[in-house]
């Protein structure tokens, strides 16, 4: 393939990819955001595979490569369930992370890659070579430790070293200084020591970052490393000379940095303070309420049955998803419910907050896959003002997103984060395994309300009771 046509390709795969973003931001057209992706992507590849950079010696590493990546790629896509979707994401954006650092290793010791470089360009090369692992390496371990929180593997409470600010700042302030020795390197064997160290700093600084925040901001956290990942991968193109991944990396680098300022919206945090790590705990311990009282009142139970005769009476629904709905898998049966309430002239509707779940969009991907109509699908904003219009506002494994302290306790760890006021329906349902507290460790007063009722157990099993219910 000549360059002309080589270029020709980037610049189509580049549309490609900017119309996939565009499809991306609206359900109904997500599906043909994935497409004009997955062909993007495939233009992108076979261009750089049969450009003029790639010689016949390198097509059967490459050809072996595809098909490992392939194999494993098509593995994951058959096998991991939907709840696991979070940590697999982590998963890919440390891969990113690691091919950034590995090619500007590749680079650095390659003399080919820098025999053209000369004078400023040279310098400039080598600046992008130290950026680009500096950026990649903490993309890496940063990711490395998002997929254990996630997954479980690492607890979720933040990890609050004394002086962590101080211990960042001079981290940062040396790998400042051995970017200067690294840039007077004369000889790749002088270069190594401070590529070294800058790397072993970024990894360390990626782990203490990521262990600093607590599980309530993991949703930005996923965010973030998607943009960290972007940027990694431009660093990557300025490595390689690519103009395309350049333009793919600074792509997914911005997207991400608005998904994850549009995040911190959501939950009245700046970026900065998620950064800064400390929110977020997975103690069941209560918070105590602004007068120093713990919340007060009784919980008031309800069974599967009297669920399905509160529903059956409903003319407006309104069902709030969250987290503990995908451990239970049981969004097919929400869909069955719907389906058998909109039949008999309920008016149903979801409210989504853009924190629910452990990434964002986690709870419209969990919908989607269980066929829920996009129409009926609903942002909090959109729907906060009907709840004292709702007959029953059902909540399904969420907490932090309907606890009334946000609003009501100015002392509260989530205070002024907006939340899905479900305590102003007529009637709303919690659904939970347990009294413990959401991710944030902060106990909720929405379960002692006069109007709230308790359905305790496995999500999917009540459900399939209240859906045997309606149907009888």
């Amino acid at each position: 393939m000549s360059s002309n046509l080589s270029t020709v390709a980037y610049i189509g795969a580049t549309i490609l990819f900017i119309l996939s973003l565009g499809g991306l931001s609206n359900q109904e057209s997500s599906r043909r955001g994935n497409l004009f992706g997955m062909i993007g992507m495939t233009i992108a590849v076979l261009a750089t595979v049969f450009g003029p950079q790639v010689t016949g010696g390198g097509y059967a590493w490459i050809i072996g490569a595809m098909l490992i990546g392939g194999s494993v790629g098509l593995y994951l896509a058959r096998t991991v369930q939907m709840t696991q979707m979070p940590e697999l994401v982590a998963f890919m954006h440390s891969m990113v992370g690691l091919a950034a650092m590995l090619v500007g290793f590749a680079t650095f010791v390659d003399p080919s890659a820098t025999k053209d470089f000369v004078g400023a360009a040279k310098t400039i090369h080598e600046l992008e070579i130290y950026i680009g692992i500096f950026i990649g390496a903490v993309t890496f371990s940063g990711s490395v430790i998002a997929f254990g929180k996630l997954s479980g593997r690492v607890s979720g409470n933040p990890v609050l070293l004394p002086g962590r600010h101080w211990l960042n700042l001079t981290g940062l302030l040396v790998v400042i200084y051995f970017g200067g020795v690294f840039m007077n390197a004369h000889t790749v064997a002088d270069g190594w020591t401070p590529l070294i160290v800058m790397t072993v700093l970024a990894l360390l600084f990626g782990v203490h970052m990521v262990m600093a925040i607590g599980g309530a901001d993991m949703p930005v956290v996923v965010s973030m490393l998607n943009s960290y990942s972007g940027w990694a991968a431009a660093a990557t193109g300025f490595m390689l000379s690519n103009d395309l991944l350049i333009v793919v990396g600074a792509l997914v680098g911005s997207s991400g940095a608005i998904l994850s300022y549009i995040m911190c919206n959501a939950m009245n945090r700046s970026f900065i303070s998620v950064i800064a790590g400390g929110f977020g705990t997975t103690s069941a311990k209560p918070t105590a309420t602004a007068g120093g009282e713990q919340p007060v009142g009784e919980v008031t139970p309800v069974s599967a049955l009297e669920t399905a005769e509160l529903l059956r009476e409903a003319k407006s629904v309104i069902i709030v998803p969250g987290y503990g709905m995908a451990v239970a898998q049981a969004q097919h049966t929400v869909f069955e419910i719907t389906k058998l309430l909109r039949e008999k002239g309920v008016n149903i509707r979801f409210g989504i907050h853009p924190v629910a779940g452990r990434m964002p969009g986690h709870m419209n991907v969990l919908l989607a896959e269980a066929k829920v109509p996009y129409d009926i699908v609903f942002e909090m904003d959109e729907l906060n003002d009907d709840f004292p219009d709702t007959d029953v506002a059902m909540v399904i494994g969420a907490n932090d997103i309907v606890n009334p302290s946000a609003q009501d306790d100015p002392s509260s760890p989530i205070a002024g984060m907006p939340v899905l006021e479900v305590w102003k329906a007529k009637t709303s349902i919690v659904m939970k395994r347990s009294m413990a507290s959401g991710y944030a460790g902060v106990d909720n007063p929405l379960f002692y309300k006069e109007n709230n009722r308790m359905l305790f157990g496995d999500a999917k099993k009540m459900l399939d009771e209240v859906l045997t219910a309606l149907k009888a």
